[in-house]
């Protein structure tokens, strides 16, 4: 699998880049070998509660998956998204 993320309006930080390596490790078993994942963090308004947007979308399986979540934190947002991709990934097994 192949992990693309960008951050928009901000600089990540380390901690945030070990976060999404280890929530994402395990779809490497998951999806396909050729599978892509991209990850994009946006800060859209600084001085705002809820201003974290999260957007997942994930290419392979022969679907495309796609994600947004807009938090406080980008934890949070990262952990909404992969829930969704997750219930999309289960729902595309069971076709």
């Amino acid at each position: 699998m192949n992990l693309t993320v960008q951050s928009v309006n901000f600089d990540i930080a380390e901690h945030l880049n070990r976060y999404i390596a280890k929530k994402t490790r395990r779809y490497e078993n998951l999806l396909p070998a050729s599978a892509e994942m991209e990850i994009r963090m946006t800060v859209v308004k600084p001085e705002t509660n809820l201003n974290k947007e999260t957007r997942i979308r994930v290419i392979g399986m022969g679907a495309e998956l796609f994600a947004q979540k807009t938090c406080d934190t980008f934890e949070q947002g990262i952990d909404e998204s992969l829930e969704a991709i997750d219930r999309q990934i289960e729902k595309l097994k069971d076709k």
